[in-house]
């Protein structure tokens, strides 16, 4: 039993009103056999994400030699990726081991509102990430004026803190609507496609309101990656020496290795039109961006980049 039924007294119809005070995630109750080989794929990518950006974490912080702005929000990023994975893997986890997917209406409330606000943390803090790469190679001179600490501080609090008023308000237009029917979501975690689709009367504003949210705090950051990487591609051309431009594209490459893995799946699941969607795309997508992403991130940085394996070789032994 998943509803709460109470007496409409402002009807003389004297009709039931039925309110979901609980979701059923569906997850992958589809699969049945495959609930014990999903459970140790799922806890072993969270082993990895925790390790991986703990590690990158904990050299940015101690190595002498990456002490500069770009480790600075490296490791903040990496931070934030635990942070953005522990809102779903554990909960995912935890219906896998248990093969019951319920959730309370304030703790799905709760996974989307975090979500969103990690979500968009991550988005803006990519195109921060672009902003350092494009002062270093077309304004080196200016760089450690311009990305001085203070500067660096601002800029990741600012990340983190300036979408969370409207994501809290946008998370409570969601769960306002009213939920009269099945409560059974076709999805891994509690987000805003699979919840409209539950709603019951018009969710043809809220709709608009999602898409609008997500243009501005995940369009506006990639025109700014793109901006950037635009400028940074114009300046490396124009460098004299082959070693220049290898050396400047690579400490390019691994950032937009990650934007084009976090973006591409994220746009395909809160951009596509409602006729575009089906149940199982948007869950491997949403499982893309949630979990493999924040898994490759340390992969992409440590082996592309020569600094990092170094630090790496000082901190573990051989």
């Amino acid at each position: 039993i998943h509803y709460f039924h109470r007496q409409n007294k402002n009807t003389m119809s004297g009709d039931n009103i039925t309110f979901v005070v609980e979701f059923i995630l569906l997850g992958f109750s589809d699969l049945p056999k495959l609930q014990g080989f999903l459970f140790g794929m799922f806890l072993s990518i969270y082993l990895c994400i925790l390790i991986g950006n703990g590690l990158l974490i904990i050299i940015t912080k101690i190595d002498p030699g990456l002490q500069t702005p770009m480790y600075f929000f490296l490791g903040n990023f990496s931070f934030l990726e635990i942070c953005y994975t522990s809102v779903t893997i554990p909960r995912m986890l935890a219906d896998l081991w248990t093969h019951k997917g319920t959730i309370s209406f304030v703790a799905c409330a709760v996974q989307t509102c975090f979500l969103y606000i990690l979500g968009v943390a991550e988005c803006l803090l990519l195109g921060v990430m672009a902003y350092d790469r494009y002062v270093a190679i077309c304004k080196p001179l200016y760089y450690p004026l311009i990305m001085n600490h203070k500067v660096c501080v601002q800029l990741i609090v600012v990340s983190w803190v300036i979408g969370v008023p409207i994501l809290i308000e946008e998370t409570y237009q969601i769960f306002s609507l009213n939920f009269c029917g099945p409560n059974k979501l076709n999805h891994v975690f509690c987000d805003a496609p699979p919840l409209i689709e539950l709603a019951c009367g018009d969710t043809y504003d809220i709709e608009i309101s999602v898409h609008v949210a997500a243009l501005i705090f995940v369009i506006t950051p990639f025109l700014l990656i793109l901006i950037s990487y635009v400028k940074i591609i114009t300046t490396i051309l124009r460098l004299p020496s082959t070693s220049g431009r290898s050396k400047a594209f690579s400490t390019c490459s691994s950032h937009l290795m990650v934007v084009g893995l976090f973006y591409g799946s994220g746009s395909i699941v809160y951009l596509r039109p409602k006729s575009g969607h089906s149940a199982g795309s948007v869950k491997v997508f949403a499982l893309f961006y949630t979990t493999v992403t924040p898994m490759f991130n340390p992969l992409i940085y440590s082996l592309r980049n020569k600094d990092v394996i170094a630090a790496l070789r000082k901190l573990l032994p051989k």
